[in-house]
């Protein structure tokens, strides 16, 4: 006969065995802030909720303050926005999370730390919440140094974890890209945290020394596949960009520039923006092989100014924007004298400019009937509808690549 207590036992129902705590799948934090602290690291680390869990983990360790010089949480799009220079196409993705470790990386540069010494983490994820996501459960950890840019993204199983379990693995996933990135072992990162299927993609792109010395600020341009930058003489064809990305009408504006200049065009992007972090070493490579062995300039010219020392005496090809915006005191502080100042210098130094128009609003601005400064009209090339319209651009572009991927 079964006692009181046994039936009683019997009559339950037997409830599942709660999951193991993913805390100890986290690395041990005195062995990581001694490795920071050896390898001479100044980290800075960011998380936009997703992964958070990894600040305290380090921050309540004696000795973290010689490593970790900063951590964010910027929980809100607004606050992600601030800090990467305007709205994001995805707010989480692999190029969020890398434009957000590079951010941190040159944040860790401001507050003194060596290019050699900074290192940007960050991570951005979308985890569970109170409503059901119709997509992907997405964790997105990204790590710059200068030696390299690295992302690793992890797709987990629906509705299996609690959104505190979520948050542990994204924790786990970036303190482990930390923990490699100085100097710990590949390893393999989560093993025996992650259920079957789930499977962390990892890219990695280490620089060539002359993009280092870019990122670095120690060289100021370097043509794509060459061991070192040529002695740039002047009076070239340069067409800047972003090329984000590279299309027709970009082709197209090339072809017809060089035959109105009888020249060979070069083009040239810049790695450094005005209000945005710096473009990591996957971006560049990804932005480099679109031009198939063109000549292809990689710079730190976020100012058309700076162009001009780096290509003296030079013709550059130019959109109706660009070709405006040289004129506009919004990018001169809201100064007209430094406005001036720069119209001057530009019509002084400037081998020539060759503009074309472009399609605002179902409109084409013609290039030649642009408010500008008579200075700048005096050496540019106006290329007329009849010439050249293509209806495309690379904004366009990437909201339609962005529309084609899963949510």
């Amino acid at each position: 006969m079964l006692r009181a207590a046994d039936r009683a036992r019997a009559g339950r129902k037997s409830l599942p065995e709660p999951p193991p705590s993913t805390a100890m799948h986290l690395p041990d934090p005195v062995a990581l802030i001694e490795s920071l602290n050896r390898a001479d690291v100044r980290l800075v680390l960011v998380a936009t909720g997703g992964g958070s869990a990894a600040i305290p983990h380090l921050l309540t360790t004696p000795g973290a303050s010689g490593a970790v010089v900063e951590a964010l949480v910027p929980y809100a799009r607004e606050s992600i926005d601030r800090l990467l220079g305007g709205p994001q196409e995805s707010y989480c993705s692999s190029r969020t999370a890398r434009r957000l470790a590079m951010a941190a990386w040159q944040r860790a540069r401001s507050l003194k730390a060596t290019a050699e010494q900074a290192v940007g983490a960050a991570a951005t994820c979308s985890l569970r919440t109170l409503a059901a996501k119709r997509g992907e459960h997405r964790i997105f950890a990204a790590i710059q140094t200068l030696e390299a840019t690295t992302v690793a993204s992890l797709v987990l199983e629906k509705n299996v974890r609690t959104r505190g379990e979520e948050e542990q693995v994204a924790a786990a996933l970036l303190l482990e890209l930390v923990r490699q990135a100085c100097g710990g072992d590949g390893g393999r990162p989560l093993e025996g945290l992650l259920r079957p299927g789930e499977r962390v993609e990892l890219l990695r792109e280490e620089a060539a020394a002359a993009w280092r010395e870019l990122l670095a600020g120690t060289r100021r341009a370097v043509l794509v596949a060459e061991a070192a930058a040529e002695a740039i003489a002047p009076g070239r064809l340069i067409f800047p960009g972003s090329f984000d990305p590279l299309h027709e009408g970009h082709r197209l504006m090339a072809r017809l520039a060089e035959e109105i200049a009888e020249r060979p065009v070069e083009f040239e992007l810049s790695i450094e923006n005005v209000d945005k972090p710096c473009l990591d070493y996957l971006e560049l490579r990804s932005r480099a092989d679109q031009f198939g062995g063109q000549p292809l300039w990689l710079t730190r010219a976020a100012r058309f100014l700076e162009k001009l020392e780096i290509f003296p005496r030079s013709t550059f090809v130019l959109g109706a924007d660009t070709f405006v915006r040289l004129a506009d005191p919004r990018y001169y502080g809201g100064s007209q004298e430094a406005t001036d100042h720069a119209v001057k210098t530009i019509a002084e130094k400037a081998g020539g400019l060759i503009v074309f128009g472009r399609v605002r609003e179902g409109v084409f601005a013609e290039p030649s009937q642009l408010d500008v400064p008579q200075a700048l009209r005096d050496i540019a090339y106006f290329v007329s509808q009849r010439e050249f319209r293509i209806d495309i651009s690379s904004t366009a572009l990437r909201r339609e690549q962005l529309a084609c991927e899963p949510s």
